[in-house]
């Protein structure tokens, strides 16, 4: 069987969810995290190795609530986003308390993952069928010689959204052939009657087609994408103004990058599924009610590794 990692990006601090760390909130009937779920997803759609981005002084707590628990289900292995985890000649700006972003992230797990892999948030729950189109990807063979083949869930918009607030959802944009041409990054997404639509700053609401697909950070990338990842973080460290200290190296963004570069090609991989997760601390008792509706119509097990 061909080696496949799922790569869970946990370093995040959650500061929109108020006290504690959201990746760590139980949701299930015993005392499940959605990452239990994604992970069991993964395993069943045939991913055989788990690894954690997380930050350092998370570790115990890490591997104390899931970690040592999935140790015994599948490989696993760590990989630290750290701030000052810079290349040679960069330094931290002063006053820069948060990590580079989803692509410094990704560029975390250098020299531990060295096979095809799927990237997800882990305060994202998926569903099960993006696991499943994303292997089948993976593991095929994609003979396109000097472009990347890259993959992506692409999910329906309206089947992304919160009830307790706005949301960014990158919108995207696909060719005849399905594959990605663009992506609009659009913030402050809200729920409204007809489906959905942007909310401005004056309180306008801004309509936007509900069935459109986003990206939910959920990629299948190739190991040999770490190391154009590394070389695009110099760019980006090279490119930022003195004292900027909240720039972030975004994962969706140097894609698109590379995409307009004609150095890769994204498959969008369209999905029904439901996306749900974490954003706001009011999101909880929605995602508990979820899990617990999934659970009576059979798609999970009580104990879920049972």
């Amino acid at each position: 069987m061909k080696k496949t990692t799922l790569v869970i990006m946990a370093a995040g601090i959650g500061s929109r969810f108020g006290k504690g760390i959201k990746q760590l909130e139980p949701v299930g009937p015993n005392g499940e995290i959605i990452m239990d779920y994604s992970i069991h997803d993964a395993l069943e759609a045939g991913f055989n190795k788990v690894v954690f981005i997380i930050r350092k002084d998370l570790e115990k707590d890490f591997k104390e609530v899931i970690g040592d628990r999935i140790s015994k289900l599948t490989e696993v292995e760590y990989a630290f986003q750290e701030l000052d985890a810079l290349p040679e000649g960069f330094e931290k700006p002063e006053g820069r308390t948060k990590p580079w972003g989803t692509g410094q992230a990704v560029l975390s797990c250098k020299g531990i993952v060295k096979e095809p892999f799927a990237v997800i948030n882990a305060d994202d729950y998926y569903g099960k069928e993006p696991f499943v189109k994303l292997h089948e990807y993976l593991v095929q063979d994609h003979p396109t010689e000097g472009i990347m083949p890259i993959s992506m869930a692409g999910f329906v918009l309206k089947n992304t959204l919160s009830d307790n607030g706005g949301v960014t959802r990158g919108i995207c944009v696909l060719d005849e052939e399905g594959n990605l041409s663009g992506v609009n990054e659009t913030k402050n997404i809200v729920k409204t009657k007809e489906g959905a639509a942007v909310l401005a700053e004056d309180g306008t609401r801004i309509p936007l087609d509900a069935d459109s697909n986003v990206s939910m950070n959920m990629w299948g990338l190739q190991p040999e994408f770490i190391d154009t990842l590394e070389s695009g973080f110099v760019e980006f460290l090279s490119a930022q103004k003195e004292g900027d200290v909240k720039g972030e190296y975004l994962l969706p963004v140097y894609i698109d990058e590379l995409l307009h570069q004609g150095r890769a090609q994204v498959k969008v991989l369209p999905t029904t599924a439901e996306w749900f997760g974490v954003t706001y601390q009011e999101d909880k008792a929605s995602v508990v009610q979820a899990f617990r509706k999934l659970i009576d119509e059979g798609v999970y097990s009580e104990k879920l590794y049972e």
